[in-house]
């Protein structure tokens, strides 16, 4: 539930008129909290007398508004786009798991429907060789099981498979990521918004990103990883290898013109 602080609150209405599910009202110059909102925080952020909680919530993060911390240039922000890399060839090195907290810190942050904030972060990093190890025995049956309804895929991971067996240093689908994090939510507007500002805060942090579509459909095709993973029913949104890139980029890449309809 959402706790009115009655001796902070000014009876400002700022609240009130900000509450996208209009579940706070004014009564006798005070606040009042209606139950059944969707606990977004807006009310939270936008009191200007730190009068309104949410206990189930982490407060203890919430942070008060820094005009020169908030400032982002916006030719900056739009260069920094620009020369994002899908990342294939990773250092040896681990990113250090004060960056990855803030890299996790952007998923979760990021909006989802209804506030539900059902998005989960899985990171493996030190049980990953025995997830690889598990997803390659998954992928030979998989592969036969798809030559009816998908024979690109069939064929291209058999492909991959065999590259596998004849160099296990060959890492079609891993790329030798240190890390790999899944995002699972059985919304994917959900994990795609989640893992796109991740992948912003990974790059901020020095670190580089894949998210690998071969991995996501064959965990979400084999019931056997997504149990050792620890969700049988919730859908896999994607999968991002994550890690420092072996390789420098001097330029952004080209692209075709925008299609852009104005009207």
């Amino acid at each position: 539930m959402v706790v009115i602080d009655a001796e902070k609150c000014i009876g400002c209405g700022m609240c009130v008129k900000d509450c996208p599910a209009d579940k706070l009202k004014l009564e006798n110059g005070k606040a009042v909290y209606t139950p059944e909102c969707i606990q977004c925080g807006h009310c939270v952020a936008v009191c200007p007398r730190a009068a309104v909680s949410i206990p189930e919530y982490d407060m203890e993060a919430v942070e008060e508004f820094d005009r020169e911390s908030f400032s982002l240039n916006p030719e900056h922000f739009l260069h920094f786009v620009k020369f994002r890399r899908s990342i294939r060839n990773y250092r040896e090195k681990p990113v250090e798991k004060e960056k990855l907290e803030r890299i996790l810190e952007a998923g979760r942050y990021t909006p989802t429907a209804k506030n539900r904030q059902g998005t989960r972060f899985i990171v493996l990093e030190k049980e990953l060789e025995t997830f690889k190890n598990l997803l390659w025995d998954e992928v030979p049956e998989l592969a036969d099981r798809m030559k009816e309804t998908a024979p690109p895929y069939a064929m291209l991971f058999k492909f991959m498979y065999r590259r596998r067996r004849k160099d296990p240093k060959d890492d079609p689908l891993f790329f030798n990521a240190p890390s790999v994090i899944l995002v699972a939510t059985d919304n994917p507007l959900d994990g795609g918004l989640a893992a796109a500002n991740m992948e912003n805060m990974a790059v901020a942090e020095g670190a580089g990103v894949l998210y690998s579509g071969y991995l996501q459909r064959i965990i979400e095709a084999c019931p056997a990883l997504k149990e050792w993973l620890g969700i049988p029913e919730t859908s896999v949104a994607c999968c991002m290898l994550l890690g420092y890139p072996a390789v420098t980029y001097r330029r952004t890449a080209p692209r075709k013109k925008a299609d852009i309809e104005w009207r």
